[in-house]
Formats: structure tokens, C-alpha cells, sequence
């Protein structure tokens, strides 16, 4: 009799006890939690609907990289018809939701179904041309370069997209399993070059200025106030932040937050402005925040009219926050052939048809190096978004500059052999591949080529 009342004693405690962690998911879920299925949500919309992926290929290897320990509990629901997804945990609790909308890409929501579905002006199509007018390319049949891009230990693995440009042509270029020319690909933290172009462009309009001070009234009463728009473009702000894996900041920023912008504004100052260096997705937002507040009422088109339209980059979707804030931090897609335009873009020193889109001299000073950025003795960060060639062991010409993003996504530049390489992927940081050896070894190619 003893027994059976401790074992219903036991059950009962079980049943509370699983009673209780239910409700405390579903009224007070951890950020981790919410976190995690915001991702979810707005990852498979994200592939879905811009790159055209299938849900469960996406759920089974993007998702599974980055959240393996969670993947089987999530559930994710794709509306094709509202064009929404939801993810939850165990398909009750943390839900979230993402909603797709021509041509601004997905944004977190409340619910699906309610963002407004305004398109923007449609992109004209391309005529059947050599890229970068069209899209075909006359590849090159070096037998040197055809290796170096065949060659598996060097594509890396989970390697999406190779191409290679010499003197404004397409030379080669491959793709991983299941992607193609035409396949939009998450740029991650290349989206911060990006970012910093349009900022420029801003500053062309006489919109903005690099030494513009006093940037939002949050910051009028303390040190912030000296913060610059060039400070947060080198990642000089002096603002409180921390790009670890273990750090809370990024998911506030794109997973938590409606408004990134003030996410990243309410950071508390650390350093005094322009005197340390802090790698930060925050004052990336920031940045866009500024130059979307200097455009004004067409702000939301702006990328799509002052940069991607004249290159040419006709796939290229710039996502932003629930309050309208452009992420650009991270969330810009475009196909591979995109992608190189815009590194042309730079090559070119902000020309492209014989018009000049930045202020001249822009790209050198984006490629000048912030001098507190290695502190003597590892990669050097530029003023403009890029990486540059110093300090980063690699076997590069000195005038080398580089795009560079989350899973060894990679656009070099090099001026002095009229060369972009891109390579993008989804790839571990922790397996130990460095895209390094693929550069290498396709700049000797080029070399070969010429």
C-alpha cells in the first residue's frame, strides 16, 4: 500500500512538474528559445521564398549546422499560400512567424499574413548577353584553373558557389549540389560592405557626411554624442559589444529585437569614440539606420535604385527589421553573379558604365586600414567594411581586399590582376578550412591564364 502511494506520489509529482515547464514555455519562453525558432521561421523563409530552396533541404542542412541540438524538436510550417512561415518548439511553444514580401525579402511578424505586400518597380531583364551585361560566361579552359576549382579539398566543404572574374570577364565558376548561377545566396557579413557603399552613395547625394556627429537624440547628453558616421563604419564607435558565439547581442539584434536600430543605439559606451576597435554587427545597423534616416521617404527603395539597378543585380533582396531598418549587417541575397558585380563594382573604384556612383577616392578610403583594428599582429580591418590582405597569412598580392562573411563566405579583390574571386558556402569555422589555399592557388592560376 506504501508503494503504491509513493509511486502516485512520484507521478503526480511528474505531472506537476511537466505541467509547470508547460506553462512556463508558453508564457515566458527563454530568449534562447525564441531565439532559436525566429531563426528558424525567418531562415526557411528566407530560402524558401528568395532562393526558391526546398523547406525541408533547408531545415535538414542550414538549420541542422547551426542549431543541431534542437533541429528535431523544431516544427516548421510553410504557408506557400500566405507566404508565411511559422516555427515552434515541439510545434506548441515559442512560436514565431516570418513573412515573405516581393522584393523586400522576410521579415519577423507578429503573425503571417499581415505585412503589407506593396511590391516595389519591377528590375528589367537582362538582355542574352555576356555577363556582366547577361548572365552567360565564355569560361576559360586553362587547365591550371579548371584544378583549382575542381579540386575538393579546396572548394571546402559545403561550397555553394566559385566564381572567378579576370578583367571584367567570367573566366570559371562552379556550384555545390543543387545551386546554380541563378541561386540567391545569403551573404552574411559581406552584407556590411554593402551597407557601407549605400552610405556612401548617401554621401555622393549630399545626404550624409563621414564626420557627422550628434547622430541620434539618445546620445545628446553623454560621450555617445561624439560617436561619427565614420566610427561606425570602422567599427571604432566605442560602443558596448560582442560578436561571440556566446553573447546575447546578435540574436537580440535580429532575432529579439523589433527595432535593431535602438537595439543597438542603447549600448552603453566603453571606449571613447574612434580610439578602440570591436568588430559589431550594431554599428552596422546604426549605419543603416543613418543613411535610411539622411535618404528620407525613399529610403526603402534606395538600394534597389541607386545600386542594384544600375549594376545590374537584379536578384538582390536587402531584408530589414519588423520597423523598417535595413539589416545590414547580414541580410542581403543575391545570386553568385551578383555578388561578383558588386566586387567588380569596387574594382572599378565605384564605376560601372562609365558613371561614377561613389565620391571619388571612397573605395581607397573603405580600404584604408583602421590602425587600432589588429592591434599588430593579425588581419587588418578597412575603414569601408573589407578586410584587408595584411596580417591575414596569405600568400596575396599587397593590394588585396576582401568581403568576408559567416560559413567562409569570401569575396577577394585584387586590383593590381584585374581579378574577383567569390566562394560561398555553408561551412563550419570549426573544421578547420581556410579559403586561403583555394585563393591561392586560383590567383597562380590567373597568373598562368594571362
Amino acid at each position: 500500500m506504501r508503494v503504491l502511494r509513493t509511486l502516485r506520489l512520484i507521478v503526480a509529482i511528474v505531472l506537476i512538474g511537466a505541467l509547470a515547464f508547460s506553462v512556463w514555455l508558453t508564457f515566458i519562453p527563454p530568449n534562447g528559445l525564441l531565439s532559436a525558432t525566429a531563426y528558424a521561421a525567418k531562415m526557411v523563409c528566407s530560402n524558401v521564398f528568395i532562393a526558391r530552396r526546398n523547406a525541408d533541404t533547408v531545415i535538414k542542412t542550414d538549420l541542422a549546422l547551426t542549431h543541431p541540438h534542437l533541429v528535431e524538436r523544431l516544427r516548421v510550417n510553410v504557408d506557400t499560400v500566405n507566404q508565411g512561415v511559422e516555427a515552434s518548439y515541439r510545434g506548441l511553444f515559442a512560436k514565431r512567424y516570418a513573412q515573405y514580401e516581393e522584393g523586400r525579402g522576410c521579415t519577423l511578424v507578429s503573425n503571417y499574413g499581415t505585412a503589407n505586400r506593396a511590391a516595389p518597380s519591377s528590375l528589367p531583364e537582362k538582355p542574352n548577353a555576356l555577363w556582366p551585361v547577361g548572365e552567360s560566361a565564355q569560361l576559360s579552359d586553362d587547365k591550371h584553373l579548371l584544378t583549382a576549382l575542381n579540386d575538393a579539398a579546396l572548394q571546402g566543404s559545403g561550397m555553394r558557389a566559385i566564381v572567378v572574374v579576370q578583367d571584367g570577364h567570367i573566366i570559371g565558376e562552379t556550384y555545390g549540389e543543387g545551386f546554380n548561377a541563378s541561386t540567391p545566396l545569403q551573404g552574411w557579413s559581406m552584407t556590411k560592405t554593402v551597407n557601407a557603399v549605400l552610405a556612401g552613395m548617401a554621401i555622393k547625394d549630399g545626404k550624409l557626411s563621414l564626420d557627422r556627429n550628434n547622430l541620434f537624440s539618445q546620445w545628446a547628453a553623454d560621450a555617445r554624442a561624439e560617436i561619427s558616421v565614420a566610427d561606425l563604419m570602422a567599427m571604432t564607435s566605442g560602443l558596448k559589444w560582442s560578436e561571440d558565439g556566446d553573447s546575447p547581442d546578435p540574436d537580440g539584434l535580429e532575432n529579439l529585437a523589433n527595432d535593431a536600430a535602438a537595439f543597438a543605439r542603447d549600448r552603453p559606451l566603453v571606449a571613447p569614440p574612434g580610439t578602440k576597435f570591436n568588430y559589431s554587427g550594431g554599428s552596422s545597423v546604426l549605419l543603416a539606420r543613418l543613411w535610411q534616416n539622411a535618404v528620407g521617404a525613399d529610403a526603402r527603395a534606395y538600394p534597389q535604385e541607386r545600386l542594384f539597378k544600375p549594376l545590374g543585380m537584379t536578384s538582390a533582396v536587402l531584408e530589414a527589421d519588423p520597423s523598417g531598418t535595413f539589416l545590414g549587417e547580414a541580410f542581403l541575397f543575391a545570386n553568385a553573379h551578383d555578388w561578383v558585380r558588386f566586387g567588380e563594382f569596387l574594382r572599378l573604384n565605384g564605376v560601372w558604365n562609365g558613371a561614377r556612383l561613389l565620391p571619388p577616392g571612397f573605395v581607397d578610403y573603405m580600404r584604408s586600414p583602421v590602425p587600432t583594428s589588429d592591434e599588430g599582429n593579425g588581419p587588418v580591418y578597412g575603414r569601408g567594411g573589407v578586410w584587408l590582405a595584411q596580417g591575414q597569412g596569405f600568400h596575396l598580392p599587397a593590394d588585396t581586399f576582401m568581403l568576408q562573411g559567416h560559413l567562409r563566405q569570401v569575396i577577394a579583390i585584387i586590383p593590381s590582376r584585374k581579378l574577383v574571386i567569390l566562394r560561398m558556402g555553408l561551412t563550419r569555422e570549426d573544421v578547420g578550412y581556410s579559403v586561403a589555399k583555394l585563393l591561392y592557388a586560383i590567383v597562380a592560376a590567373c597568373q598562368s591564364h594571362q
